[in-house]
């Protein structure tokens, strides 16, 4: 018979002693994860705040440079505004409205006797809005005003926008162009001469039989301003009677959308003044602002209204 003899091996049991001293080590290394946890708590709080300062020190910039900003373009703004004309009772009478669709515009307009016989009667679009649309706009006002165009017959419009075709290029504006509508009134004959170049007719209303008669006074083939040097410019001339009124108009006068999604057209706008018995400059934004709920128009406002 064969027998085996099995060994088991029995761990000997630990003296109060040593179990007191295994539970102290435990303790030592939790209160090293602790300590340890804390300085990274406290580490992460630290940065927390240092990026929270931070970030309150460049809010506080932001808004400085925000407002010095807001005060800066308030001030073009009110540089623009300083340029337009004074409204008129003399023969033409003259009654406008500019109301930008953002700080700064591209639109500005103008009048002013050439001599005690010819009146001259400008109205300029530059594409886009902001500080370089307005400062073009304003560069190209100021040439107009102080007739400072050289070899050029301001009593001439065709002439006018030919040499401002020149003296505009878009590759010397930050390929920025503009459009316009440029006339002289002759008090001695009754006779308007104009010109366009890329820009609405102007619109002049006559009184008939059955109400205004309107009749759109442009040259639609003319080119815009600066695209191509050289370019020819067609003239027109129509015969101003008394009583008779003139709307020169920027296209930011009709094309938005109204109460159907369609945009109006020149035609519309023709029709809306057909009715206007009051100032209408004030009476066609109006009628305009009432299409966008109150919001902004997508584009300048700008009509001069002129009475002979």
């Amino acid at each position: 018979m064969t027998s085996s003899n099995t060994v088991s091996a029995t761990v000997p049991p630990q003296s109060p002693e040593q179990e007191l001293a295994l539970v102290r080590k435990e303790l030592e290394e939790l209160r090293a994860e602790h300590d340890d946890l804390k300085l990274l708590y406290e580490g992460t709080i630290e940065h927390g705040e240092a990026v929270e300062d931070q970030l309150a020190e460049y809010n506080i910039l932001l808004t400085r440079t925000q407002e010095r900003l807001e005060s800066e373009l308030r001030d073009a703004g009110n540089y623009v505004y300083s340029m337009l004309p004074e409204k008129r009772s003399a023969s033409p009478g003259a009654d406008w409205l500019l109301v930008p669709s953002t700080e700064l515009g591209g639109d500005s307009f103008g009048y002013h006797d050439l001599d005690a016989d010819h009146f001259a009667i400008y109205l300029i679009d530059v594409c886009g809005h902001g500080v370089g649309a307005a400062l073009l706009s304003v560069a190209i006002i100021n040439v107009l005003r102080a007739n400072a165009l050289a070899d050029t017959d301001f009593r001439d419009p065709s002439d006018v926008l030919a040499k401002l075709n020149n003296a505009f290029p878009m590759e010397r504006q930050n390929n920025m162009f503009f459009t316009i509508w440029y006339g002289i009134y002759q008090r001695s004959s009754g006779l308007l001469s104009f010109a366009s170049g890329g820009h609405p007719a102007a619109i002049h209303l006559r009184t008939g039989a059955d109400g205004y008669e309107v009749t759109g006074l442009g040259t639609p083939e003319g080119m815009v301003i600066g695209a191509i040097a050289d370019m020819p410019f067609d003239g027109g001339s129509f015969r101003m009677l008394p009583g008779d009124r003139l709307l020169v108009i920027s296209d930011g006068t009709y094309e938005i959308e109204d109460d159907t999604g369609a945009t109006l057209s020149w035609s519309q706008l023709a029709d809306k003044t057909r009715t206007v018995t009051g100032p209408a400059p004030q009476a066609v934004y109006d009628w305009l602002a009432a299409f966008q709920a109150d919001a902004p128009l997508p584009d300048d406002f700008s009509m001069m209204e002129f009475t002979f």
